[in-house]
C-alpha cells in the first residue's frame, strides 16, 4: 500500500537523519536527510491540504506541514521530521483498516456460487448464471455444492451446514416445505428447491450491504475531531500572520518579528498534543499484541474505552463449536458403554459432526468398536450400517419410527441434540450431544459484568432452549435466540439507539452484520470466519475469552492517560503561547518548553508498555 510504504521511507530518513547527527557529520548531510523525510511523509499531506484550500477550507494536515517548514525555517528540522512522521503512520494506518473492510466485503461474495443447476419444465437440467435466477425459478442443488439462491425445498432431503448464516454448530435436516440459504453448503442429499427471493436480496447479499453500510458511516465522535481541526488551524494560521504583519506595519525589524512569529508556530504546534493521545494507544495496542490481542488501530482502542455493554454470540465463541456426548441413555437392559459402542460401530465411517463426535467419545473411553460390513448415509436422517450380523441406525427423532422415547423429549429441553441407537426394529439408547462451554466462559461473564456494570447479553442463530442452558450457566441475563444475521445487527443498533456503547464479539460470517454495527467488535481469531476476522476491531488470535475483559480494562486505562497527557500539552501551548504574545519568550526557552511537555507526554504513554500494564481481572 502507498501510504503504508512512504510513512515507513519517512521513518527510514528521519532515523538516518538522527544518526548523522548524533555522529557530528556534516549539518548539510542531516539536513538533507532531514528534508528528504519532509517530501516522503509530507507531500500526501500537502496534496490534500492544497485540495481543501481549493475547496475553501483548512485542514490539520496542511497546518502541520506549515507547522514542519515553520520548525525548519529556525533552524529546528528535527521538530518537523518528527512532526510529519507521526501524521504519516496515522493516514497509513486508517488506509490499511479500510483496504481490509474492502477486501473483508469483496471475499463474502464468494459465499454464494457463481453458477446454478436450472431445473426446466420438462425435467431437463440446464446450468445458469445465480444472478439470473428469480422467484419461481426451480434448481438443483447436488450434495457438496453451495446452495446458490434462498429459496423452499419442494422435493429430497438433506443435511445443510448453515453455520455461515444461523451460526449454528450442527447441521440442519432439510426436506419439503424447509427454508434453505443461499451460501450455505448442501452435505449428503440432493435438493431441488423452489427461488423465493431475487438474488440482491438474498440473506447473503443483505449481509454485504449490512457490512458495507456500518462500515462507511462515520463515527460521532470522528465529525466532531474534524470540525475542531478545521477550527484550530484556521486560528493558528490566521494568528501567525497576524503576529508576523502587525509589528512589520508599526516598524519592526523583519528578522526579530520572523523569528517571533515562528517561535509562535513551534510552541502553538500541535505536536504534543498528537503524542499526548497516540503513545499511550499505542503502547496499549503493543501491550496487547504480545498477549495475543490485536487491537487494529488507536480508533479501535480508542472506542473499547467506551464500551459499556458487550454483546456475546454463542457458537465459536462461548462455546467451542465442535458437539460432543454429553448425554447416554440405555433402553431394555442395554448398559449405556454397549449403546455407545454400537453406535460408534456404525459411525465410524460417518463424515457427519454427530458420527465424528459419537467416535470420537468412544475412543475417549477406550472402548472396543466393531468393524461395519455395511454403511450408508440417509440423507436428513441418520445412518444404518451391519454390525456383528445385525442391522444398526442412529437416527434423528424425526427418522425414527418405533414407540415413542419420553427420554428423547427430555434430552432435547436441556438444549442438546438427540439421537437414537436402534439394533434391528429395537431402540436399545438415545445419546444427547451438545456444543462445549470454552473454558473461563463464566469468569469472563462476571469480568464483563463487574467492569461495564451490567451483564452481557448472548445474541445467537441457535435454539431457544441451548441458548437459555447456557445463558443460565453462565450467569447471562438478556438472551436472544433464533436471530438471522440481520437480526443480531437490529439488536445491536437497538442498544446503540438506548446510548449504550456496544462491544460485539463473534466468530463467524452471520456475525459480521452486528460487528460492523455496533461502536466496536472483536473476533475469535483462531477458528473465526475471515470476514469476521477482518471486519472487528480486535482480534483474539488465541480464542482467549479473558482478555475480552482485559483489554477493555486496558483501552480504558489508555484513555486516561491520554486526558492527562492532553491535560499537560494544553497548559504547555498555552502557557508558552501566552508568554510569547504578551512577553519575550526566548526561542530556546520557547523550544525547550515544547519540547519537554513533548517528552513528558511520550514517556507517561511508554508506561503502557510494562508487563504490569495488563489488567489482573479476577
Amino acid at each position: 500500500m502507498e501510504s503504508v510504504r512512504w510513512a515507513v521511507a519517512a521513518l527510514a530518513l528521519m532515523l538516518c537523519g538522527v544518526g548523522a547527527q548524533l555522529a557530528d557529520a556534516p549539518p548539510a548531510v542531516w539536513w538533507a536527510l532531514y528534508l528528504v523525510c519532509y517530501l516522503a511523509g509530507g507531500w500526501q499531506s500537502a496534496v490534500s491540504g492544497v485540495q481543501a484550500l481549493r475547496d475553501r477550507t483548512l485542514d490539520v494536515d496542511l497546518l502541520m506541514i506549515l507547522a514542519a517548514l515553520g520548525a525548519a525555517a529556525i533552524g529546528q528540522v528535527f521538530d518537523g521530521a518528527l512532526l510529519i512522521v507521526i501524521f504519516a503512520t496515522s493516514g497509513a494506518l486508517e488506509d490499511m483498516a479500510t483496504a481490509r473492510t474492502e477486501r473483508s466485503v469483496r471475499g463474502l461474495l464468494g459465499l454464494a456460487p457463481a453458477d446454478a443447476t436450472l431445473l426446466e419444465a420438462d425435467g431437463a437440467q440446464r446450468v445458469v448464471a445465480a444472478e439470473s435466477l428469480r422467484p419461481g425459478d426451480r434448481i438443483l442443488i447436488r450434495p457438496g455444492e453451495r446452495i446458490s439462491a434462498d429459496g423452499t425445498v419442494i422435493g429430497g432431503s438433506s443435511d445443510v451446514d448453515q453455520s455461515s448464516i444461523t451460526g449454528e454448530p450442527l447441521p440442519v435436516t432439510k426436506s419439503k416445505g424447509d427454508e434453505v440459504f443461499a451460501g450455505t453448503l448442501n452435505t449428503s442429499g440432493a435438493l431441488q428447491v423452489t427461488v423465493t427471493q431475487d438474488p440482491s436480496s438474498t440473506v447473503m447479499a443483505r449481509i454485504v450491504a449490512a457490512v458495507a453500510a456500518a462500515s462507511a458511516t462515520k463515527a460521532t465522535t470522528q465529525l466532531f475531531i474534524e470540525k475542531v481541526e478545521q477550527r484550530y488551524s484556521v486560528l493558528v494560521v490566521a494568528a501567525t500572520l497576524i503576529l508576523f504583519a502587525a509589528p512589520l506595519m508599526f516598524g519592526a525589524d523583519l528578522r526579530s518579528t520572523l523569528l517571533r512569529a515562528m517561535t509562535f508556530m513551534i510552541v502553538a504546534s500541535p505536536c504534543a498534543v498528537v503524542l499526548a493521545t497516540m503513545p499511550p494507544l499505542l503502547c496499549a495496542i503493543a501491550n496487547a499484541s504480545r498477549r495475543g490481542v490485536l487491537v487494529k488501530s488507536a480508533v479501535a482502542m480508542e472506542r473499547l474505552a467506551d464500551t459499556d455493554v458487550v454483546v456475546l454470540d454463542k457458537t465459536g465463541t462461548l462455546t467451542t463449536g465442535a458437539p460432543e456426548v454429553v448425554q447416554m441413555v440405555a433402553l431394555s437392559g442395554v448398559g449405556t458403554a454397549k449403546v455407545l459402542a454400537t453406535a460408534a460401530a456404525a459411525e465410524q465411517f460417518s463424515e457427519h459432526p454427530v458420527g465424528r463426535a459419537i467416535v470420537a467419545e468412544a475412543a475417549a473411553r477406550a472402548i472396543a468398536v466393531s468393524e461395519a460390513a455395511t454403511f450408508a448415509a440417509i440423507a436428513g436422517q441418520g445412518v444404518t450400517a451391519e454390525v456383528d450380523g445385525q442391522r444398526v441406525e442412529v437416527l434423528s427423532p424425526a427418522a425414527y419410527v418405533g414407540p415413542t422415547l419420553p427420554v428423547v423429549a427430555e434430552i432435547e429441553d436441556t438444549g442438546a441434540t438427540a439421537v437414537i441407537v436402534t439394533v434391528g426394529d429395537r431402540a436399545i439408547g438415545v445419546l444427547g450431544l451438545q456444543d462445549q462451554v470454552r473454558p473461563g466462559a463464566g469468569a469472563t461473564v462476571q469480568a464483563l459484568h463487574s467492569l461495564t456494570g451490567c451483564s452481557p447479553v448472548l445474541l445467537t442463530g441457535d435454539n431457544h432452549a441451548a441458548a437459555a442452558r447456557l445463558a443460565g450457566q453462565l450467569g447471562i441475563e438478556d438472551v436472544r435466540a433464533g436471530l438471522l444475521p440481520e437480526d443480531k445487527a437490529a439488536a445491536v443498533r437497538e442498544l446503540e439507539a438506548g446510548g449504550r456503547r456496544v462491544l460485539m464479539v463473534g466468530d463467524g460470517v452471520n456475525d459480521a452484520p452486528a460487528m460492523a454495527s455496533a461502536h466496536s467488535s472483536m473476533a475469535m481469531g483462531r477458528c473465526g470466519a475471515d470476514l469476521a476476522v477482518d471486519t472487528a476491531d480486535v482480534v483474539t488470535v488465541g480464542d482467549d475469552l479473558s482478555a475480552i475483559a482485559a483489554v477493555v480494562a486496558l483501552a480504558r486505562r489508555a484513555r486516561r492517560l491520554v486526558v492527562a497527557n492532553l491535560v499537560i500539552a494544553a497548559t504547555a501551548i498555552t502557557v508558552l503561547v501566552a508568554w510569547d504574545l504578551f512577553g519575550h519568550l526566548p526561542l530556546p526557552l520557547g523550544v525547550a518548553g515544547h519540547e519537554g511537555s513533548t517528552v513528558l507526554v511520550v514517556l507517561n504513554g511508554l508506561r503502557l508498555l510494562s508487563n504490569r500494564a495488563w489488567p489482573r481481572l479476577s
